[in-house]
């Protein structure tokens, strides 16, 4: 059988320290000397650990500095009937924050239609942005919108920057997930930049409907969650 070859260990065994908030962001790791020592390796080795590392977005490294952690512990993000992302980030102590790069209003695509219950190529409002906790950019997300039900939503969005506000100035005080499909998936050119990973850097992709609570479908959205930044729960939910 292969084995795994030892800088990968290395390299996983810091990421897990680190998704277990041993070392924090912005904290130097130990010595390159004593890193090496601490798993009977040569600097060689430990150095192809570190850029492992550094590929997933956890550490970089300061020339005449050392390596320093970029994220901190791992976020628990819960996917549940009524999850908001800033009350559950708050809820850790963790700072949120969501930047709405984009929003375009278009055709839907034949699954956006579905999931909306709307006429194939009815218009569509499609958000897309980036979430951050305490900084650090953890997911990158893409939501779409009836947009003969909520015609004014890109216009209220521009004032509130929040779409559970603006859903709520259009008549929709609440809404809950319908359903949630979770996949892995890797990260293209424009998501490594967005969220300061490598290209083909490990997510792990959600795609789910948010209903009102009449039924109807309200929001489709998509997230790809950096693997190492997030650990996703499923509870079950009477």
């Amino acid at each position: 059988m292969a084995r795994t070859p030892l800088w990968s260990a290395i390299a996983e065994t810091l990421g897990a320290e680190i998704g277990a908030g041993r070392y924090a962001a912005g904290d130097r790791l130990p010595p390159e000397v004593q890193l090496a020592a601490r798993f009977g390796v040569n600097r060689h080795t430990l150095r192809r650990a570190v850029a492992a590392l550094a590929r997933r977005g956890l550490v970089e490294a300061r020339q005449g500095a050392g390596v320093f952690v970029t994220v901190g512990r791992r976020i628990a993000y819960p996917l549940g009937r009524r999850v908001r992302f800033e009350a559950t980030l708050a809820a850790q102590g963790a700072r949120a924050q969501r930047t709405i790069l984009g929003v375009e209003t278009r055709r839907a695509d034949a699954a956006e239609a579905e999931a909306l219950g709307i006429a194939p190529g009815g218009r569509v409002h499609a958000i897309g942005g980036v979430s951050h906790a305490d900084g650090v950019p953890v997911a990158v997300f893409r939501s779409v919108f009836p947009a003969e039900r909520f015609a004014a939503l890109p216009a209220i969005l521009a004032e509130t920057a929040s779409i559970t506000a603006a859903l709520g100035r259009l008549g929709v005080g609440d809404y809950t997930r319908a359903r949630t499909e979770i996949s892995a998936a890797n990260a293209d050119a424009a998501q490594a930049l967005r969220l300061r990973l490598s290209e083909g850097a490990p997510l792990i992709l959600t795609r789910g409907v948010n209903i009102d609570p009449e039924g109807r479908a309200v929001e489709y959205g998509e997230t790809w969650f950096a693997a190492d930044r997030v650990v996703l729960t499923v509870a079950p939910e009477g």
